[in-house]
């Protein structure tokens, strides 16, 4: 049987480029390569395109840019022809590509910048397609729709760096100490603080706006997070919820990629029934932003028992230690299990 051209792409114009090479790694020593062949796609951080050819171990110590193993490359965008152009040295050479899995965090690659390009192409995509990309990455809009399916969603106010400080100084007094200042558009909790008082608004703003031209200001819920690994287009496979216990203020960057003081328990640690509501908020969230494929959906759980929506992950962290495929392991759902369906799901779609 002839095998499947997946084009697995990583790395990308993003904060992120580094958290997409360990993800991306994982996915290809978990790929079925009985069935697929991945043709191995690299982003670098200045967005220079190349075909890789090297072994994975390069990808984990960020030593896959070289001569040696790359070739610039392109995507061609005449739909039908379906392939990845190679500009090699001794002339122009074409790889077919039957499917693309981006592999890509944050910024052009998970916010629909790529999805947008393959769907311009004819090239079927692994995952969510342009507009739930989009809208997984934008805060404000994936909060507004989840709003309208009757799930609570944080009070939040958008701001620009020309919002007068006192509109902003007052939203917070309505809302309450602490809050949260984040980009509207980012991943990984970059540019994200904890703000406990008046004065440490100016400079959660400053670095919010080093990520993105707009920012958050975000009610505190209290509880904890819990999440939510949904798999499907029609009919939808959730994995257990997970839960993030912290011993800190919340759950950034450094906690997110080492768990030094944090840690997280699947199954939640929580009833049954809890349990259940939450795997259905998630299933109607991920169908109110249109997701397909796979995405995973990060709820908080009140003390009160109350169910509060945070945010969509349109691609999460696909490394053997990450939460999706934690939670999906947890349901009887192998990595490489999961890795073929999204193909096959990706491949459905087209």
């Amino acid at each position: 049987m002839k095998k499947i051209n997946v084009g697995i792409f990583f790395g990308g114009c993003s904060p992120e480029y580094s958290v997409s090479l360990s993800s991306a790694s994982g996915v290809i020593l978990n790929v079925d390569q009985e069935k697929y062949n991945p043709v191995l796609i690299g982003i670098t951080k200045k967005g220079e395109w190349y075909h890789y050819a090297g072994p994975v171990d390069k990808l984990l110590n960020d030593t896959w840019q070289n001569p040696s193993d790359c070739t610039p490359a392109v995507l061609s965008p005449n739909r039908g022809e379906n392939c990845l152009i190679l500009l090699g040295k001794e002339g122009v050479s074409r790889i077919p590509l039957d499917i693309a899995f981006p592999v890509l965090h944050g910024g052009n690659g998970e916010d629909g910048t790529l999805q947008g390009l393959l769907e311009l192409s004819g090239i079927p995509v692994a995952g969510c397609g342009t507009l739930a990309s989009a809208l997984g990455m934008d805060k404000d809009r994936a909060h507004r729709l989840v709003g309208l399916e009757g799930v609570r969603v944080p009070m939040h106010l958008v701001l620009d760096p020309h919002t007068p400080m006192d509109a902003i100084e007052s939203f917070a007094e309505n809302i309450g100490y602490p809050l949260f200042v984040k980009p509207v558009k980012a991943g990984s909790s970059y540019g994200v603080t904890k703000v406990a008082c008046k004065e440490q608004l100016s400079p959660a703003l400053a670095l919010a706006f080093q990520y993105d031209s707009q920012a958050l200001l975000e009610e505190n819920i209290p509880g904890f997070e819990v999440g939510c690994a949904v798999l499907g287009n029609r009919e939808l496979i959730v994995g257990e919820v997970d839960e993030i216990e912290l011993s800190g203020d919340f759950f950034d960057f450094t906690e997110k990629y080492t768990l030094k003081t944090s840690a997280i328990h699947v199954p939640a640690r929580i009833a049954p029934a809890k349990a259940a509501e939450i795997k259905e908020k998630a299933k109607r969230i991920y169908r109110a932003l249109g997701c397909t494929g796979f995405a995973r959906v990060d709820m908080f759980l009140t003390p009160d028992g109350e169910v509060v929506f945070n945010e969509v992950n349109t691609i999460p962290g696909f490394t053997e230690h990450s939460r999706y495929p934690g939670m999906m392991k947890a349901a009887g759902h192998s990595f490489r299990e999961v890795i073929s369906r999204i193909l096959e799901l990706g491949l459905e779609k087209s």
